[in-house]
């Protein structure tokens, strides 16, 4: 069964491939109506249930208009509507569902739930978010990178702010692309070591630097990421804002990096916290072609999961 469950189970030449394809199937929507289909259909007949036990609106949006736009239908099911391990099993839902659709995406919190579900499904499974890896945003994220820079091995890439699901992936996609990752915030929000392990065991450059600025200075690429979750409590969220304020990409940390430095943001961003709005809004900032680009990469892994 293709699964797609994380960028380093994935193998680099499939990566590769799913990278290209979407640029391919990008650049013939040029000039297409916002929302229209595909001159190819590769999902009609198909039907995608698009599972969320955590809130969406990219991963919900790009999901699903990426199937319509293929042909193909889709059932969106949140987890009050699925009750997912309460009562049924996930190994038991996995196997009614695979009877019913052809693909299932599911963002979820605990990476377990995924991996229940992709051992008992006899159709291919999507992980569209856990709390220990976000791949779908990295693999949009690679293809914007090339897409304004061309090939982004040995490119040298800085994340500011929390060690979390977001850059967990951007270390395996180090590994498996070859490009090079300093992390910069604070110890208390490292990364998880057995990510980092991962990257430089790959033999890529993989440094901690806590200070912002010389962790941003030679950089190709700066990214960040939202520094609360919308299940902190009050205390939780000025604790991380109090850790993370040295962090905050403004237009002077930006200044350490190289001038045509790219900034990146998966979204939503709270401007002012992370991110200033005049780097948001900047010159370097691809943020809304990342976001739009969520949808073509998306659409190849769909058609690599269904081998179409």
């Amino acid at each position: 069964m293709t699964h797609f469950l994380d960028i380093h189970t994935t193998d680099p030449a499939d990566l590769r491939q799913m990278i290209d394809h979407a640029a391919t199937m990008k650049s013939a929507r040029q000039d297409r109506p916002k929302g229209a289909a595909d001159d190819e259909q590769p999902l009609a007949g198909r039907m995608v249930a698009l599972i969320f036990e955590k809130p969406s609106t990219r991963t919900r949006v790009s999901f699903d208009l990426g199937v319509r736009q293929m042909g193909g239908e889709t059932m969106v099911l949140s987890g009050s509507d699925m009750q997912l391990g309460h009562g049924e099993t996930i190994g038991d839902t996995a196997r009614v569902l695979s009877r019913y659709v052809d693909l299932i995406m599911l963002r979820t919190f605990d990476e377990a739930v995924l991996h229940e579900m992709a051992d008992n499904a006899t159709v291919p499974v999507i992980n569209g978010l856990t709390d220990r890896s976000h791949p779908c945003q990295i693999m949009a994220d690679v293809m914007t990178y090339e897409e304004h820079r061309g090939p982004i091995a040995d490119a040298q890439v800085t994340w500011c702010g929390d060690g979390n699901n977001v850059f967990s992936s951007f270390l395996h996609a180090a590994g498996q692309f070859g490009f090079d990752v300093t992390f910069s915030g604070p110890q208390t929000l490292d990364p998880d070591a057995e990510y980092l392990r991962y990257g430089r065991e790959k033999g890529r450059k993989v440094r901690i630097e806590r200070d912002p600025a010389a962790a941003v200075t030679g950089a190709d690429l700066v990214v960040t990421d939202t520094w609360i979750s919308m299940h902190d409590s009050q205390s939780a969220r000025e604790r991380r804002h109090n850790q993370l304020r040295p962090y905050q990409v403004n237009a002077e940390l930006m200044r350490h990096a190289k001038p045509d430095a790219l900034f990146m943001h998966c979204l939503p961003a709270h401007r002012g916290e992370e991110v200033t709005s005049e780097v948001m809004d900047g010159r370097q900032s691809v943020v809304f072609d990342e976001a739009e680009n969520r949808l073509h990469a998306q659409k190849a892994i769909l058609r690599w999961c269904l081998g179409v």
